[in-house]
């Protein structure tokens, strides 16, 4: 299976991206946000985490008007998987490929730390290999990760069961405690917490490997 982690100026956890899927068993490739297509074979398109043209106007508003913009959103058209992690949970909010908005956190302060998560929702691919309420440990670091959204659009992600994770504790002040969701096909995911800096014993956990492991499954199955 072929994954491509996109890279805009300013992001800084492209490369960690790029091992998260490459220890799990992908094939990676990098792909520069001036490029206007996506290599021949992607099965999942990593959007990584950091700061995309310096958080200029709202964080992720230049990046999802970059020329590779295009081809990810025709990727996401054809039933493609994405991953947007932290910054690119931004990115794909700001493609109209995600429900609601990141705001700035409740506290006003950029935080990073390690925190717990519970697992929301088994039924996806990026999910499947959690148990249902598992609680795990991944890190934060970010400003503007203050998951809103309006009572309609609440609703549908609860009733649809498209909410992926939840903070245990919130940190920023999210809407229904929400760190990760995911797009009506459930083949987009978006989270604020970083599961590719948690993949290795030396990073203090391995939580995040279920996540890349169980897409790598799903894939395979699809």
């Amino acid at each position: 299976m072929k994954a491509a982690v996109v890279t805009f100026p300013g992001s800084n956890c492209d490369r960690d991206l790029a091992l998260g899927f490459e220890r799990a068993g992908f094939d990676v490739v990098r792909v520069w946000h001036k490029e206007t297509v996506l290599p021949v074979g992607v099965d999942v398109v990593g959007v990584p985490g950091g700061f995309s043209f310096g958080d200029y106007l709202r964080c992720g508003a230049i990046a999802a008007q970059s020329p590779i913009a295009a081809a990810i959103k025709a990727h996401a058209g054809r039933g493609g998987y994405v991953l947007g992690v932290c910054n690119g949970f931004q990115v794909l909010t700001e493609m109209g490929l995600l429900p609601g908005a990141l705001m700035r956190n409740a506290g006003l302060k950029f935080i990073c730390n390690m925190l717990m998560l519970k697992v929301a929702t088994v039924d996806s691919a990026f999910t499947a290999g959690y148990a249902k309420g598992a609680v795990i440990q991944v890190p934060i670091a970010h400003h503007d990760g203050n998951f809103t959204i309006d009572a309609d659009g609440l609703k549908s992600l609860q009733d649809e069961d498209r909410i992926a994770f939840t903070y245990v504790e919130n940190p920023n002040g999210s809407m229904a405690d929400i760190a990760g969701v995911l797009s009506q096909n459930r083949r987009i995911l978006g989270m604020m917490p970083h599961p590719e800096r948690v993949v290795d014993k030396i990073h203090g956990s391995t939580d995040g490997a279920a996540l890349f492991a169980s897409l790598l499954g799903g894939l395979a199955l699809a």
